[in-house]
């Protein structure tokens, strides 16, 4: 079995995160979501999609960065993520889509266990594209849950 996989790369911040292609349904262009009232901060609202309902993630918010205001790189990625008991429909916001890319899953290294500034349990594992890191989710952890995924605050520098 070939352990070179396809990756949609995506950035937040300074960052690059990888998503494992066959999860992404579709990649859309920013739209405001309807509001849902209570809802946790990182939940952002509720986008239409064809007849299909998306509830939408601010991966910033979910990761313990600040918001920002959308820009036009800003994209809603629409994922189908096989949880547990269901699969689960959503779509992500993130600043910027890069490309996809492939990863060998066999010279992908775990996370860190100290010293990270994300939750390992919500990395799947570290991939190399050129110098760069690709952070890998681990969609399963990253949606089973309301805390954020930041391990510790950032210190003021």
């Amino acid at each position: 079995m070939a352990s070179v996989w396809q990756y949609l790369t995506l950035g937040l911040d300074r960052e690059t995160f990888g998503i494992d292609i066959e999860h992404v349904h579709e990649i859309l262009d920013y739209r405001p979501p309807a509001c849902l009232p209570q809802a946790p901060a990182f939940l952002v609202g509720m986008i239409d999609v064809r007849g299909q309902s998306y509830p939408v993630v601010d991966l910033r918010t979910k990761l313990g960065l600040p918001p920002v205001a959308p820009t036009p790189a800003t994209r809603i990625i629409l994922l189908n993520i096989p949880m547990p008991d269901r699969p689960m429909r959503v779509g992500f916001v993130a600043d910027r889509v890069i490309e996809v890319a492939e990863l060998d899953r066999a010279e992908m290294e775990p996370a860190p266990e100290v010293g990270g500034r994300w939750r390992s349990h919500y990395i799947a594992g570290l991939g190399r594209k050129g110098d760069a890191f690709v952070i890998v989710f681990d969609l399963v952890a990253l949606m089973d849950g309301d805390a954020p995924a930041l391990a510790v605050p950032e210190r003021a520098a």
